[in-house]
């Protein structure tokens, strides 16, 4: 298998690139004045997900714009609950709504045999990006499909959208240990047909974003955030042995070491992780990302330049790639991104 040449993809395969190659998690969305153009004219969230040409050019915006090292799919990581028969809608200014699924005729109801057709505009997405990427000159940016972790997706499928604390869904881990297992279960497999989908259609790395990963208790992190990314893990190495996977279990804590053994290439650091005892933790070979505050780029200035003057020498000479802690929000000024590719290109 040649070696990779893309920035992106050499970092993930251990090299100490440097500069390092940079992304931002949520880099297309509302902060960006041409995605807000195109949201205006999308009725709803679902459809201008699901909707190939809109998708890809919003993916494809933040690179024309910043030169990003990789462009990630535009979609949302409850497309899958979505996919497999559960209802889902989007509401302004609450979030994702979803039914509460609570019991076993609730987890009867999913369909793993409607995933492929369901997701098969996201995977004309998947084409289209990299084909645009092509055409536009952007040859050595790595297009990275993504998917929501099992437990992540749980706990809105369980509380029936967002929660401070996932209490429903962490109780049912506890008490109803077969119900929410095959809700595990279920929703596992499902997801290496959905990133396997990703690959097949021009994904060159992809990511597992566990978002919610920190609410629970070691005990449970074990069973149900590194048992299943191990599982999934390992499926989509021996199906596609040169793609790599980014992890994301956020505030993960001290159990970003353990977490480092699933076979991840690399490990997403939330803001509140201190990189250089991350980097202790994790195994040798294991690539970090991260973990600037999305609130020092709303800031900008010497706020912004020192935190990233401070994660650039915190992680010079290891595999690193950069990005934020958590997504970039809305409010961010685009002059601050551009001030942030700047400095970091210039490390």
């Amino acid at each position: 298998m040649p070696e990779p040449t893309k920035p992106l993809l050499r970092a993930l395969a251990g090299e100490a690139v440097w500069p390092p190659p940079m992304w931002l998690m949520r880099q297309a969305g509302r902060y960006l004045p041409e995605y807000r153009a195109v949201r205006a004219g999308v009725s709803d969230f679902i459809t201008l997900c699901t909707t190939p040409d809109l998708a890809a050019e919003v993916t494809l915006q933040p690179i024309r714009r910043y030169g990003f090292d990789a462009a990630i799919l535009f979609s949302d990581i409850l497309i899958l609950p979505w996919a497999l028969g559960h209802g889902l809608a989007f509401k302004e200014g609450e979030g994702p709504v979803l039914p509460r699924l609570r019991d076993a005729a609730g987890l009867a109801a999913l369909d793993p045999a409607r995933v492929p057709e369901a997701v098969a505009p996201v995977m004309e997405t998947v084409r289209r990006v990299r084909a645009g990427l092509a055409r536009e000159g952007f040859s050595q940016t790595t297009l990275i499909g993504f998917a929501g972790a099992p437990f992540t997706v749980a706990c809105y499928m369980v509380e029936g959208g967002g929660s401070r604390d996932f209490a429903a869904t962490r109780a049912m881990a506890y008490a109803d240990p077969a119900l929410f297992g095959g809700l595990m279960d279920r929703l596992t497999e499902a997801t290496i047909v959905y990133l396997s989908a990703q690959v097949e259609a021009g994904a060159e790395a992809l990511m597992l974003f566990d978002s919610w990963a920190g609410v629970l208790s070691p005990s449970l992190f074990r069973t149900h955030v590194i048992a299943p990314a191990t599982r999934i893990v390992t499926e989509l190495r021996r199906r596609y042995p040169g793609v790599p996977v980014i992890g994301f279990p956020r505030l993960a804590g001290l159990m970003v070491g353990e977490y480092g053994s699933v076979g991840v290439n690399a490990i997403g650091m939330d803001t509140s992780m201190d990189l250089t005892r991350a980097a202790a933790l994790v195994p040798d070979g294991v690539a970090l990302q991260g973990n600037l505050d999305p609130m020092s780029l709303v800031a900008g200035g010497n706020a912004l330049s020192d935190e990233t003057d401070s994660i650039l020498r915190a992680m010079k000479g290891r595999p690193f790639v950069f990005n934020l802690g958590h997504g970039i929000v809305p409010q961010t000024p685009t002059e601050h991104v551009a001030a942030l590719v700047e400095q970091v290109r210039a490390a």
